[in-house]
């Protein structure tokens, strides 16, 4: 025989907390936990009913039952790498946005240089390119034509041309 579910106590958080959940993610870990005590599924019938693994089941349920709350994941595990925090990369890059708003280019050799000496070491340029990329910064490349070109005049000028020729 099976062993009972644990976490009655939170059953009724759960169920209210169902009724709110509005991502998907939200609502797994609410069927991980309401489905053992409501329905009396094992952990595999409950993976099996949500479309995660038993491993994933076990794990959020316990969480949840810890807490009594869903557990939100820590989103600064991106930046785990990263050289300077966001506040330091902005005020790094604010000068250097205000020259290129009033018209000056932004060159990203002087900023790889500029970086380089503030941390003091050598960092890659795709480094550089991230940190830009991060605070909105796009490359603007000119068009392969220009926008207000004719094409039908080119075309007809293409067939209409007599080259220059010594006879």
């Amino acid at each position: 025989m099976a062993r009972l579910a644990r976490g009655q106590e939170v059953l009724t958080k759960a169920q209210e907390l169902l009724i709110t959940a509005t991502k998907a993610h939200e609502l797994r870990i609410l069927q991980s936990v309401i489905f053992p005590l409501v329905n009396g599924m094992s952990t595999i019938e409950t993976a099996t009913a949500i479309g995660r693994s038993p491993r994933w089941v076990t794990k959020v349920r316990n969480e949840f039952i810890r807490n009594a709350a869903i557990v939100k994941k820590n989103s600064n595990k991106i930046r785990n790498k990263a050289y300077l925090s966001t506040d330091e990369e902005k005020a790094f890059l604010s000068s250097f946005f205000d020259s290129a708003k009033s018209g000056g280019l932004l060159e990203v050799s002087v900023i790889h240089k500029s970086l380089e000496h503030r941390l003091g070491r050598k960092v890659s340029l795709a480094t550089v390119y991230n940190i830009l990329h991060r605070n909105g910064w796009r490359k603007l490349v000119p068009d392969k034509r220009n926008t207000k070109t004719d094409v039908y005049a080119q075309e007809e000028w293409k067939k209409n041309f007599q080259p220059f020729s010594y006879r």
